[in-house]
């Protein structure tokens, strides 16, 4: 019975245990750092539907395999703990460390008890996934990363970050890894601490208080562990500093004839520890007031091209109002600083209409027009018949119409808004002209510009202060009305006909058709408008037109650190310094320099302005700079000393020598000589020698140039038909100087040297015609350079007639009769400032001339007592009514009364003697004669000084 009972029991066993165990697919668990036990979620359970029947019902156990990381079975466990309910338990095989993993994942399989004790036939469920985390402990305490932390500030501010203190807490969990507040431990400290450890002072610091301070601070993790050891902050206070430029000095004072000086010699830029990357200094020297932009060479437009090598036969378009060039009178006249001439347009009724023979000297279609410009200018009205709201027209410079053989051309320079255009029509029976148009600032900037195009069609070339433009845009007009065919230059507009399209007809215009009116009128002012026609400028000329002998400039690029970057720009008014590192740029700014190459540099202040910009790591914080004004002053240059000597304050000739084709020359000995002076110390000299010392100046010849001589008659002008000024014409062309030939003066122009000079008025001669000679005639020589800035000293010749009595008065027949004696001249030696012929002449007097001779000695005798007789009277006279003057209380000299006798002078005699005596008051001379021995041929000139002081002639 037992044995059946047994095997109804297996049977039935076999029968029931067909299902699998189940658990959960996925469980969450957590561990505390330092223990085992697995708490999951939902809790472990192992069900299986056989239960309850014994064996096949139970869950006997759980195997524990390999997550995704491959170990984390190894560490984790898993355990029955009732086989009936399948609860379990999971648990590591040793403690866990949060630090080293904090997440662990694995999987678990439960199986139950099979179909007996032996565990046959057991049957597995699937596989469940078990996450779990170690949770943390707070087991380790905040620890700073450096033990000191240091810091400097400057005084007196109120800083809103000084340092940062950082502490690292190495519990792994957010909970205990994080700092959740710092705090300072030294009492009575100016400072305090954030949660994020930025330090900042309370109160302003003084340094003068308290240089240094010293304090402690700590740190809490949010688990309000302290760390294991404090940090040590130190604070420096620096005394205030202000970021900018130190050592700015407001005035530079410039020496004419220095060269190159620094402008910043001692300047630095201090940011105040501000830690910088890009820094970007640009410093501006404004000289538009001085000259024409800048100081260039004071010599007139047409010096300047002789000096510059430009090619002769530039014709003058504005020149200086004159008889000969009246066409430019009608214009305003503006002063300038470099003595050109300066004509303003305003735009409608000051225009100039250059003659059709100038126009002629310039036409074709290679030719070069340069011109200075100022849109804008001064008393310029816009014109009254523009209405409100309409589109400005052109301002037209120059408008040309040319004949060129059996064709016109015509061009025309016309600015607009910022542009500049060149309209040229190389042939105006054509219908398609061609328009080069520039876009440039210099056009409108009100600012005065160098303007040189060069025309060679069809390639066209612009220089702008020396810089070289492309056209922006060159495009074919299209079919447009032609130009009138007649040849037409104008100045400031352009001349429009009325109704041409109907009046031109077949490139002709009708007679008495000429009517019109100007257009497009120029505002601003124009100055040196010059046109060559021929082959154009070389760049090399046109810039050395342009040059400024003054600017900024960069001493050594030598020295340049790296990463330093200087751009000039081409009129070197304006440099640019960029760099990174603070010490490199502030020795490049120690090496800016200004430069002036004039000898005499135009005196007077330029401004100057330093702008700086800063580029800071942080954007926020960044230092800005602000401008620094200042001006540099060009004192006044030693004035050149033009000194004229070599001839006497008198120069006496026969008459006959003026006369002559090739006339006297009035300055054969002339000498030019130019000086400077210049103070010298001598305190070593004083107190070698025991005196007290002093500056004493000094004068250096010095080789230098002139531009301008002028010889002028004084008191009456020249008479064309009995006298004047010759000059060697040819060696004036040769050498490229000009002359103005008037009856008032004569002016030679042109710079050049002084030798070259010194030969041209040496050359300079006075003739008079037959029968013209008078007594005396005075002139007056000067000199000058830079256009009339430097003057020399006035030097005065007065030339004198030497006449014989032939020439005074009119011969008797009995001279005539007389030519048989030969007359003895004794007079021989210089009258008072004269120097005469000295004939030596020996003659034979026949005793039948004896009683001739006693007669006119003894009438001789009488005038002379009547002469003196007659002078003394005047001299009483004079002193009466002088008034105690020194001027005019002269003392009777018996130098000044020369008494000559020349008895029986030969015919021969009288034509090559005559003696006079010269003063200085305009009565000083008096001819005695007895007008009824006339024919004694005996001369007595008698010569006193005037109280006056001025010459007097008869």
């Amino acid at each position: 019975l037992t044995l059946i009972q047994d095997r109804l029991a297996f049977l039935i066993v076999i029968i029931t245990n067909k299902h699998k165990p189940w658990i959960e697919t996925e469980y969450q668990g957590i561990v505390m750092e330092n223990d085992n036990t697995v708490l999951l979620n939902p809790p472990l359970f192992a069900l299986d539907k056989d239960a309850p029947l014994h064996y096949a019902g139970e869950i006997c156990g759980f195997r524990v395999h390999n997550g995704p990381s491959g170990s984390s079975s190894v560490q984790f466990e898993a355990v029955v703990l009732d086989r009936s309910t399948g609860e379990g338990l999971v648990r590591s095989k040793e403690p866990l460390d949060c630090e080293s993993q904090r997440e662990h994942s694995f999987t678990i399989q439960a199986y139950d008890c099979g179909e007996g004790p032996d565990g046959a036939n057991s049957k597995k469920s699937h596989k469940a996934t078990v996450h779990v985390r170690v949770n943390d402990v707070n087991e380790f305490s905040p620890v700073f990363v450096e033990r000191r932390y240091e810091a400097s500030v400057p005084e007196g501010r109120l800083f809103d970050h000084i340092v940062r203190v950082e502490a690292l807490d190495a519990d792994c969990s957010p909970q205990y890894s994080q700092i959740c507040f710092y705090d300072i431990i030294t009492p009575n400290v100016p400072f305090v601490i954030d949660n994020d450890g930025n330090i900042k002072n309370t109160e302003p610091l003084d340094s003068k208080r308290q240089r240094v301070h010293t304090f402690w601070v700590t740190a809490f993790d949010c688990g309000k562990n302290r760390a294991q050891a404090d940090a040590q902050v130190v604070v420096t206070v620096k005394p205030s500093c202000k970021p900018g430029w130190i050592g700015w000095s407001k005035r530079v004072e410039y020496t004419p004839g220095s060269g190159s000086i620094p402008l910043f010699p001692s300047l630095h830029l201090e940011t105040c520890e501000e830690t910088v990357w890009n820094i970007q200094a640009t410093v501006e020297l404004q000289t538009g007031h001085i000259g024409k932009g800048c100081d260039r060479d004071s010599y007139s437009d047409r010096s300047v091209r002789r000096l510059c090598g430009a090619v002769r036969g530039e014709v003058d378009l504005l020149p200086p109002p004159s008889p000969a060039a009246n066409w430019t009178s009608a214009l305003p006249t503006l002063p300038s600083s470099d003595s050109s001439l300066v004509f303003s347009f305003n735009g409608s009724t000051h225009v100039a209409m250059v003659p059709d023979s100038i126009a002629a000297a310039v036409s074709g279609d290679h030719f070069t027009l340069q011109l200075w410009m100022r849109r804008g200018g001064i008393n310029t009205q816009p014109p009254t018949n523009q209405a409100r709201g309409n589109r400005r027209e052109e301002e037209t410079i120059v408008c040309s119409t040319v004949k060129n053989d059996d064709s016109f051309s015509h061009y025309s320079l016309s600015v607009h808004g910022c542009r500049l255009s060149l309209f040229y029509w190389p042939d105006v029976s054509a219908a398609r002209p061609v328009k080069f148009l520039w876009k440039l600032e210099q056009v409108c900037d009100s600012e005065w510009h160098h303007l040189s195009l060069s025309v060679q069609f069809p390639s066209v070339t612009l220089y702008v202060d020396g810089v070289t433009f492309d056209p922006a845009l060159i495009h074919d007009n299209g079919a447009i009305p032609n130009p009138a065919p007649r040849q037409r230059l104008v100045i400031g507009a352009c001349w429009e006909t009325e109704d041409k399209r109907k009046d031109i007809l077949n490139n002709t215009i009708p007679e008495g058709k000429d009517t019109g009116k100007y257009v497009g009128g120029y505002r601003g002012l124009l100055s040196g408008v010059t046109v060559r026609p021929g082959s154009v400028e070389p760049h090399s000329v046109v810039e050395c037109l342009y040059a400024c002998r003054e600017g900024l400039d960069f001493g050594d690029l030598e020295t340049l650190g790296s990463g330093m970057k200087v751009h000039v720009n081409p009129s070197q008014s304006v440099l640019v310094l960029e760099g990174d590192d603070i010490e490199s740029f502030n020795r490049a700014v120690q090496q800016v320099t200004y430069r002036n190459s004039l000898r005499f540099a135009t005196p007077g202040v330029r401004p100057l302005k330093l702008t700086t910009s800063l580029r800071c790591f942080n954007e926020e914080s960044c230092l800005t700079l602000r401008q620094l004004e200042g001006y540099l002053v060009v004192l006044q240059p030693d004035a050149p000393q033009i000194s004229l000597s070599g001839v006497g304050p008198h120069l006496a000739r026969p008459a006959p020598e003026f006369e002559g084709p090739r006339g006297v020359p009035l300055f054969p000995e002339l000498r030019i000589v130019c000086s400077l002076s210049h103070a010298v110390n001598t305190a070593a000299q004083g107190m070698e020698g025991g005196g007290e010392p002093a500056n004493t100046l000094m004068s250096d010849a010095v080789a230098h140039t002139l531009d301008g001589c002028e010889v002028q008659p004084l008191g009456e002008e020249l008479n064309p038909e009995r006298e004047e000024l010759l000059v060697d014409m040819d060696a004036l062309r040769e050498r490229g100087l000009e002359i103005i030939n008037t009856t008032a003066y004569i002016a030679i122009t042109g710079a050049e040297s002084i030798s070259v000079y010194e030969d041209v008025l040496r050359s300079v001669r006075y003739r008079l015609a037959k029968g013209s000679a008078r007594f005396e005639r005075r002139f007056r020589l000067s000199c000058s350079e830079m256009n009339g800035r430097y003057t020399s000293n006035e030097l005065t010749l007065e030339v004198n007639f030497l006449h014989s009595l032939d020439s005074l008065y009119h011969p008797s027949h009995l001279l005539a009769s007389q030519q048989q004696f030969l007359h003895p001249s004794h007079h021989s030696g210089e009258l008072s400032g004269h120097t005469l012929p000295n004939p030596h002449r020996n003659s034979v007097v026949p005793g039948a001339a004896t009683v001739i001779i006693m007669v006119c000695v003894g009438f001789l005798v009488v005038m002379v007592i009547l002469g003196v007789f007659r002078i003394r009277s005047i001299h009483r006279r004079g002193e009466g009514t002088g008034g105690g003057s020194k001027e005019d209380s002269s003392q009777w000299d018996d130098s000044a009364l020369t008494i000559i006798v020349n008895p029986m002078e030969s015919y021969e005699s009288r034509m090559g003697i005559s003696a006079d005596t010269e003063g200085e008051g305009e009565e000083d001379e008096e001819v005695v004669e007895s007008p009824d021995d006339a024919n004694d041929d005996q001369r007595i000139i008698i010569k006193k000084e005037g109280r006056d002081g001025n010459p007097r002639r008869y």
